[in-house]
């Protein structure tokens, strides 16, 4: 029987979780965290006037840890874009929202976040992180990581969060409404994502109204089952290690969908690389996929030269 795409989201996320607690390269399972404070970011932009549709109750706060390989951010309530600028008289009016994973447990900020950013920055796009919401997880990390062993090992899915989804899809809806104040083009307001930041792109690109979809997004190591595609969906560009023990033991019914409605998708499966790369260097051919979605992007027109 074929599993919808709802229920095959849900198998996935759940087996996400259990990735995060038991991956021996996981930051998870690493020692040496520490909580840190929440970082001061006074360019930050609150995605809604007051508090977030959805979040009323909430009575949990962001919390923040230092590992070895980046920081990690958790309970976030209060969803924010943290605009990363190119260098004055850089910028080509591209921008691209930055969508880190984990689980819709926590978000990978630096791998996932702010070194793309600061990739594209520097390469003349204005990026705009979204510090989107996540499901409450307990305030001690001891208790987090137990919660989250307990999780993995009842086998329940987890499920695509939809306050995610909602606040990628204000993301984009903000940005487009703001691009002649911010020097934005139109017809260039993108989205990339990561593994969940991926599940939430993809939710936010198949969205039904035009104004909260990005104009090009891209998913990298997310997921591939086919869907619906719309016959106006974006062109979208999609990255995968074939060695992803997640997202690479189907098919590629995703790029069919895309193919089926006549819309552009690109892929690129590597041999190696894992799951949640990043921006990571790991001597493999993974690793240049930075320059691969650049060079889609300039060959779509989405950047100059």
């Amino acid at each position: 029987m074929q599993r919808s795409p709802n229920a095959l989201s849900r198998t996935i996320l759940a087996a996400l979780a259990g990735l995060l607690i038991l991956s021996p390269v996981c930051v998870l399972a690493q020692t040496g965290g520490t909580p840190i404070p929440v970082p001061s970011a006074p360019t930050e932009i609150r995605l809604y006037p007051g508090v977030a549709p959805g979040s009323e109750g909430a009575t949990h706060t962001e919390q923040w840890t230092q590992f070895a390989d980046g920081r990690r951010a958790r309970n976030v309530v209060v969803p924010m874009l943290i605009p990363v600028l190119p260098p004055a008289g850089k910028a080509n009016g591209t921008a691209v929202i930055v969508a880190p994973g984990g689980a819709f447990r926590l978000l990978s900020m630096d791998n996932e976040g702010h070194l793309v950013a600061n990739w594209l920055a520097q390469r003349g796009v204005s990026a705009y992180i979204l510090k989107y919401r996540l499901v409450e997880t307990p305030a001690k990390e001891e208790d987090f990581i137990r919660a989250r062993q307990q999780g993995a090992a009842s086998g329940k899915p987890i499920g695509t969060f939809p306050l995610a989804v909602e606040d990628g899809r204000r993301a984009v809806q903000l940005v487009r409404e703001n691009a002649a104040r911010w020097g934005l083009r139109a017809g260039r307001i993108g989205m990339i994502g990561f593994s969940a930041g991926a599940m939430t792109t993809l939710e936010v690109v198949s969205g039904p109204g035009a104004a909260t979809r990005p104009d090009f997004a891209a998913m990298i190591y997310g997921p591939m089952s086919a869907r619906e595609v719309s016959a106006d969906a974006p062109p979208v560009f999609l990255a995968l290690a074939a060695d992803d023990p997640l997202f690479a033991n189907g098919d590629f019914g995703l790029v069919s969908s895309w193919k089926k409605a006549g819309r552009p998708v690109e892929l690129h499966f590597y041999e190696r690389g894992g799951h949640g790369f990043g921006m990571k260097k790991q001597g493999l051919s993974s690793d240049v996929w930075p320059e691969q979605f650049w060079t889609w992007m300039r060959m779509r027109g989405l950047v100059d030269g």
